[in-house]
């Protein structure tokens, strides 16, 4: 985390805390029960140890996104939800999938909604994400197509090949990409190309 905290805020890139389930092993893509009391205890655990390393270097905590299987859990049960956004620090946001019961809890429990949209993962036909716990390879072309249908028409085929909408609203909105996405690096500059041509297009700074 130190070195990664150095390095954003040598070419002042914004960091956000990724708190998921205790499981090492699995990277957090594996599913766990935890109660209630336990998942705002590691959410606190996890958020506190990077904020603790974000003051060392008098930066900010910019959001917070929970990560993997969480994230799933979060969108189908409500009790998951507030329980984490129980966690995170008043005035920080939380980055999550509109129209879900992550967007539930963080308005009953008063945190800031960011909506995400997503370059390298697929969607359900039910607007769900579709957690790979080894993330598959993208074709560039591909990646531009799904980022693009996401921005521009708020919508994204899913793996059925319906069409699905994004409930985004008015929302700030994220694009995120895994960094262990084969070809990652591929992945944001395609994805980043078609978020600079679609802000420029509609005069967004």
């Amino acid at each position: 985390m130190s070195s990664t905290i150095l390095a954003c805020k040598a070419r002042n890139i914004r960091v956000g805390a990724h708190p998921g389930l205790p499981d090492l092993q699995g990277f957090g893509r594996r599913y766990m029960q935890l109660s209630p009391e336990e998942l705002t205890a590691v959410t606190i655990y996890q958020v506190g140890a990077l904020k603790g390393f974000l003051d060392a270097e008098g930066m900010s905590l910019n959001h917070v996104k929970p990560h993997g299987v969480l994230y799933g859990m979060m969108c189908r049960d409500l009790e998951v939800a507030k329980a984490v956004m129980r966690g995170i620090p008043k005035g920080v946001p939380v980055f999550g999938l509109a129209g879900t019961k992550m967007e539930e809890a963080a308005r009953d429990e008063g945190v800031e909604f960011w909506a995400e949209m997503y370059g390298d993962v697929k969607y359900s036909p039910d607007g769900m994400l579709v957690i790979d716990r080894i993330k598959k390879p993208w074709k560039t072309e591909d990646v531009e197509k799904h980022v693009r249908q996401q921005i521009e028409t708020e919508s994204v085929t899913a793996t059925d090949g319906s069409t699905v909408h994004l409930a985004v609203k008015e929302y700030p909105l994220s694009l995120c990409c895994h960094s262990d996405s084969p070809g990652c690096v591929e992945i944001v500059s395609t994805a980043r190309q078609v978020c600079d041509e679609f802000n420029k297009g509609n005069g967004y700074s």
